[in-house]
């Protein structure tokens, strides 16, 4: 996957940092902001899903 291909997003919560985990606007795969050339693909949406259903608890 490469910038062309995709949106990466980070939290509203990191401002202008550079020190956050981005995420694929697809939800697909993953990366640190201080190194975006490693992306490390994953699918997000199943775990977004277990997470709101309360599948998953702390």
């Amino acid at each position: 996957m490469t910038e062309a291909q995709t949106n990466w997003r980070k939290s509203s919560f990191s401002a202008e940092e550079t020190d956050c985990v981005e995420v694929a606007g697809t939800l697909t795969a993953v990366r640190d902001s201080k190194n975006p050339s490693i992306e490390l693909d994953v699918p997000l949406a199943p775990l977004l899903a277990a997470i709101r259903g309360g599948g998953i608890h702390g």
